[in-house]
Parts: C-alpha cells; sequence; structure tokens
C-alpha cells in the first residue's frame, strides 16, 4: 500500500495521544486480498434512497447510478440495499404493497421495477447485492391499519398484528404469519439474481420503558405447551424465522447467502459469564429476543454482522473487546464475521473519539489484525458521502485503494472454475486492451461470474488491478491507468458467484 509520509506521520502521532492508545503496527493496516467491503443503502424514511418520494423513475434510476460511483469509487465490494423496510416492497410482490417511499403512496406502481433495475446496475460494476429485509415492522409512525394501503396484508390478517409503541409489528409467535414472512423472501430469491437476503437488528423491538409487547394471548395459545416463560418462547419464535428463511434460501438457491447484522452484544459477562466484557443497556439475547450464538453453532446463516457501533475502548462496550470477543464466537463455525461500522457517528457523537479522524481508520485496522473478521459494513452511504473528518478520501487512497475479492464461503461450494485465456493485450491511445476468453467447460460445468485481472510491473510485485462481470465467452478489459512507459504483465482468472477463483491464466507482457 501506498501511504504518503504525512499519512504515516499523522496515523503513528494518533496512536500515541490521541483519546485512547492501542498498539497497532502500522503495517497491520496492509491492505488484505480478500475482504467485504459492504455499505448499507437504507430506502426507510428515505434515508439513502430514494432521497425523496415521488421523484420520477429516470430521477430515481439516476439517483441508484451515481450511489454506486460513488460506492466504487470508495473501493467497495457489495452494497446492502433495504427491499422490504415496513412490510412493502421495492417489487411487484404478492406479500406486500409497493412502498411509500418510491411514490409517496404505499401502493402505487412506480411505473418500473427499481429491484431488477437496481441488481442489474450492480453487477455491470461486479459489486454483490445484498437484499436487505425486515422481516417483522409494518409502520414507522402509526399504529391504524387504515391507513395501511387497502390491499396490505396486514389489513386481511389483522390477527397477525401487534402495536408496539407508536408501530405494528407482524406477531413474531404466529406460525402462519412466520411462514408468511418466509414466502415473501422466498418469492426474492427465486425471481431475482440477488447475492444474499440480509437482515438487520430488528427482531422483537427495541423495549420501551413501562410497556411489555402485547404477546401473551400468543403465547398462551402457541408456547406455553412448550416453554415454561414467555422469554424463552418469544426467543424459539425468532430461531425458528431464521431457520426456516436458511433453508428456503438454501433449497431455491444454495449459493445465495443469509447474514444478519444484529444488535453489537449478545449479553453482558454480568449476565452470562461467556458474555463480552461490556455493560450494555440493551443485549441481543435479553432485549430483542435474537439469540445469534444460537444462529451461529447451529449453522443457520452464512455471516455475522454485529453493528459495533462505539468507539475503541468505550466503558460501556468497547469496539475493541467486542471485535475479539465476536471473533471467539465465530472460531471453527461455517460463519463469516464482518462488523457493522457506524460511520454516522464521526464528528457527530459525544464520546469523545468520534471527533478524531483516526477513530475509524483504527477499527479497521483493528478488525484487520483479528483474523477472523472477514471485512466491514458501513452504515450508511449517505453519511460515508459526506466525507466527515475525510472518511471517505481516507477510504478512496488509502483503506481501500487497492481492490478485494470478496471472502469464500467454502462451505457453500469450494469448487473453482477452470482457467480462462489472456488471448492477446494490445495497445491503443486509451490504455492497455486485454483481450478475454472464458474456458468452454466453465459454461456447462462451473459458470463464471466475473474475471480477476492482474498486474505487475515487469514480472515483480503482481497485484488485483480490478475485476470485471462476465458479459461473454469472450470480451476486453481497458487498464487505463497504464502509463506508456513502463512494461506490464497481466494475469486473468476466472471466478464464480461465490469467489471461488481458477488458477491464472498464462501470463501477457506489453
Amino acid at each position: 500500500m501506498k501511504v504518503c509520509q504525512k499519512s504515516i506521520v499523522r496515523f503513528l502521532v494518533s496512536l500515541i495521544i490521541g483519546t485512547f492508545v492501542i498498539s497497532v503496527p502500522f503495517m497491520a493496516n496492509a491492505q488484505p486480498d480478500r475482504e467485504l467491503r459492504a455499505v448499507w443503502i437504507a430506502s426507510v424514511l428515505n434515508i439513502d434512497w430514494p432521497s425523496k418520494k415521488g421523484l420520477s423513475v429516470e430521477e430515481q434510476k439516476q439517483e441508484y447510478i451515481k450511489l454506486l460511483d460513488d460506492v466504487q469509487k470508495m473501493g467497495m465490494n457489495a452494497v446492502i440495499v433495504q427491499i422490504k423496510p415496513t412490510a412493502d416492497a421495492f417489487y411487484p410482490s404478492a406479500y406486500g404493497p409497493w412502498s411509500e417511499y418510491l411514490t409517496g403512496v404505499q401502493g402505487k406502481d412506480p411505473g418500473y421495477d427499481p429491484l431488477a433495475f437496481m441488481i442489474e446496475e450492480t453487477h455491470k460494476r461486479n459489486l454483490e447485492f445484498h437484499a436487505w429485509f425486515n422481516p417483522y415492522r409494518i409502520t414507522m409512525n402509526h399504529t391504524d391499519l387504515n391507513k395501511l394501503s387497502e390491499d396490505h396484508p396486514a389489513r386481511k390478517h389483522p390477527d397477525w398484528v401487534a402495536a408496539y409503541g407508536k408501530q405494528l409489528y407482524y406477531h413474531p409467535g404466529i406460525p402462519e404469519a412466520r411462514d408468511f414472512i418466509v414466502k415473501g423472501i422466498e418469492e426474492v430469491v427465486k425471481r431475482y439474481d440477488i447475492d444474499a437476503v440480509h437482515m438487520d437488528d430488528y427482531f422483537y423491538p427495541y423495549k420501551i420503558a413501562g410497556q411489555e409487547f402485547p404477546d401473551q394471548a400468543q403465547y398462551e395459545q402457541y408456547g406455553k405447551d412448550d416453554f415454561s416463560n414467555v422469554d424463552d418462547w418469544r426467543r424459539d419464535n425468532v430461531n425458528q424465522l431464521v431457520k426456516q428463511i436458511n433453508q428456503t434460501i438454501k433449497a431455491a438457491k444454495p449459493y445465495v447467502k443469509f447474514g444478519i447484522s444484529p444488535f453489537g452484544v449478545w449479553r453482558n459477562a454480568a449476565d452470562d459469564p461467556t458474555g463480552s466484557n461490556t455493560k450494555a443497556g440493551v443485549r441481543n439475547y435479553d432485549d430483542l429476543y435474537a439469540d445469534t450464538r444460537h444462529w451461529i453453532q447451529e449453522g443457520d446463516i452464512d455471516y455475522i454482522a454485529p453493528q459495533i457501533y462505539w468507539s475503541i475502548g468505550f466503558n460501556a462496550a468497547a469496539y475493541d473487546v467486542l471485535a475479539d470477543w465476536w471473533s471467539k464466537e465465530v472460531k471453527n463455525r461455517p460463519v463469516h464475521l464482518y462488523i457493522g461500522q457506524a460511520a454516522y457517528k464521526i464528528n457527530n457523537n459525544f464520546d469523545p473519539p468520534w471527533s478524531d479522524p483516526e477513530e475509524y481508520v483504527r477499527q479497521i485496522t483493528l478488525n484487520r489484525q483479528l483474523d477472523l473478521v472477514k471485512g466491514s459494513m458501513h452504515f450508511s452511504l449517505k453519511d460515508l458521502n459526506k466525507n466527515p473528518l475525510g472518511i471517505k478520501d481516507r477510504l478512496i487512497t488509502e483503506l481501500y485503494s487497492q481492490p478485494a475479492l470478496v471472502p469464500q464461503m467454502p462451505w457453500l461450494d469450494s469448487t473453482a472454475p477452470k482457467m480462462p485465456k489472456l488471448t492477446k493485450v494490445t495497445e491503443n491511445k486509451n490504455g492497455n486492451l486485454l483481450h478475454m476468453k472464458d474456458h468452454p467447460s466453465n459454461q456447462k460445468t462451473k459458470e463464471t461470474a466475473y474475471y480477476a485481472i492482474y498486474r505487475a510491473e515487469g514480472e515483480k510485485n503482481k497485484t488485483l488491478l480490478a475485476t470485471s462481470r462476465k458479459t461473454n465467452e469472450q470480451q476486453t478489459f481497458l487498464d487505463d491507468t497504464a502509463d506508456p512507459n513502463t512494461k506490464y504483465t497481466y494475469y486473468v482468472t476466472s471466478a464464480d458467484r461465490l469467489h471461488n477463483e481458477s488458477k491464472a491464466s498464462k501470463r501477457k507482457t506489453k
């Protein structure tokens, strides 16, 4: 990684005199060959996209394309797009109405299929598309069923619905409601070319002081015979949903991943000696009834991305303590660990480290020191694009300046495609043009999703230059960064959609 001397000095000084001192060798920030670099694109309340309700089709499309351009510039390799924020849909669906965040009116057809468009544009750039669902939430700020569109499933099944605080939810404890939620996800998996199904931290709602979630009648009907208390029953309801979703996904398309980004603390050590050394006021297990440990141990998810939205050394819940704790949770398990990171807090939080330009950099550096942390998810794109304390610039020029492949998941598939051919490299006024040809057997036995292009100056220091989505059996790639006065050696590999990579082609020099 090329870093200017000023950046090195700034980094070392921050380690010595920063708000919190952490011993991190500078070279720990070397960029790995494989690392998930994902960003959330939230649609609820029009946080990220669309920027507001009622934009024209063309305006919505151009906004999304601009966001993808930003994502590419920052060196990301995946987006997590919220397509079902409130029991609605960003696609034509039998399991929910059109989202109000598109047109301003729930149930109104926007005039195109946003999900199909987004997936196509995302894959053009060889980015993964993680389809983000909120399974239980129906409304954000009211509890009136009559305000929902006439065709809303919640109006057809009011017995499935619970009001809590100022929101409506599907009852997690009603089996028919759970089956309905799973079928809604299955619909997307079968119809669309997504790479992953994603859920965040919203399971049972965050608790409201003095209010109990209204499910005693459902517990009496569905849970009392098997569970001695409502808390265990609630956890089992969520566990069943998670398992059923994973089984349904894999039955439809075994290569589609399933991941969850829960709240950052499973349990405090005061609650359970195997919990984290934290004093968090909210816990997954006890408050949200989300038993993340169970999902990991049962193999019900392919990745977990705890939202560690606190600074390194934070007293109640320290980033470094939790990153290490979660690493131990996934050890020897067929589950990837990514860290959900709070870009929205940079220069925007009471905790002093968030005003330090090096805090976010230190967090990514720490991730790379932990072998079992396979990457980051950043919340959210809108916040990164504001470039607080220069973090967008740092991603572009330092942290993500070199491309990285997405980590493999060998428990899903470990067979790589056959080696492609790099037939020739020609020079034109815009750079060096690589001519690539896929191995003929890859059409039949192991489909190539994209090519990875490697370049070396002369024949040394081979590095990943870029990836290019496969569009034809023969295609070209333009290296427009080539210096006409420098001799380069190129190699190409084929990779499938789970990022299993072939052997390198024979080299070509130009």
